[in-house]
């Protein structure tokens, strides 16, 4: 699994930083909330499994698991109901740079110059082809809101999801958890 298209068949996309202006991210461990839904439904039950799959599992499986992840800069917990929760290490350089960090495929990301506590961003990938906009509101350096409308072909069909994710900054220490590679210039 790669950090930040991930997932149980579909993608994952995390927008982790924000621009130098007014409210700055602060670098660190970061926990996104993420509640993903599908016009198919598929996506939101991959996403169940997945987070069964990983509740179900020995602990020292999980560890295994969890430690591969950290490894690959995420870290998400044993699972359960409710929206998807990912940790993710986000630098100091990260959120100076102002990216989205994608990295799985072939993806170009544009980040619109931020407006207020508003930025507006656009991402196309090649593998997986996948396309999608959003925004992201800033409510303070440790917590951000964010919605974005993905497109992307899934099994031959094409597939339209919209995510909503919850940032919190949990500490400037990431612990075992590395961060992602950066996006390809």
């Amino acid at each position: 699994m790669k950090p930040l298209l991930l997932a149980a068949g579909g993608i994952l996309i995390l927008c982790g930083a924000a621009s130098s202006a007014a409210q700055t991210l602060k670098p660190g461990l970061w926990e996104i909330s993420q509640k993903i839904q599908s016009a198919s439904g598929e996506m939101e039950k991959g996403m169940a499994d997945m987070q069964k799959q990983m509740a179900a599992m020995a602990p020292e499986q999980r560890k295994m698991m969890q430690d591969l992840m950290a490894k690959q800069g995420v870290g998400m917990g044993a699972g359960g109901p409710g929206p998807m929760t990912i940790k993710v290490c986000m630098t100091k350089d990260m959120v100076e740079r102002n990216e989205v960090t994608t990295q799985e495929g072939d993806c170009k990301a544009t980040n619109a110059p931020r407006v207020g506590n508003t930025m507006k961003m656009s991402f196309v990938c090649t593998q997986p082809p996948t396309s999608g906009e959003g925004q992201m509101t800033f409510t303070s350096p440790e917590a951000y809101a964010s919605k974005m409308t993905v497109k992307s072909a899934r099994k031959g069909n094409s597939e339209t999801m919209t995510m909503d994710m919850q940032g919190k900054w949990l500490s400037a220490e990431c612990g075992a958890i590395k961060p992602p590679p950066m996006a390809k210039k």
